[in-house]
């Protein structure tokens, strides 16, 4: 290998090769990356996540932006959050917006 390298799990690649290893990773495991989630975390990785969301407490009317949102679970949790404080309290729709490098995802 010439140029500079870098790690790509236990073997070392060209660093510019690697952007597109990991993509390709991510490409793979898109449909069941959250049930991979679930089995790699024993499902705690829920729970971080809500409690997450708690801190953040979305509420009606916020524009939440929910960058290298992959499969859209943490952008639904605040969806749902908002409209539950929407229902108590009335106000304007909240906006999610997701995004995410990997179209896959």
């Amino acid at each position: 290998m010439t140029g500079p390298a870098a790690t790509f799990g236990f073997r070392d690649v060209a660093a510019d090769e690697k952007p597109r290893l990991v993509r390709g990773v991510f490409d793979r495991v898109a449909r069941r990356y959250d049930l991979m989630n679930d089995l790699m975390s024993g499902g705690v990785h829920r729970l971080w996540k809500d409690a997450v969301a708690a801190r953040l407490n979305p509420q009606p009317g916020e524009v939440i932006i929910d960058c290298a949102g992959g499969t859209g679970d943490m952008a639904r949790r605040f969806a749902k959050m908002a409209r539950r404080a929407q229902q108590r309290r009335g106000g304007a729709d909240a906006t999610i917006l997701l995004m995410d490098y990997n179209a896959e995802m």
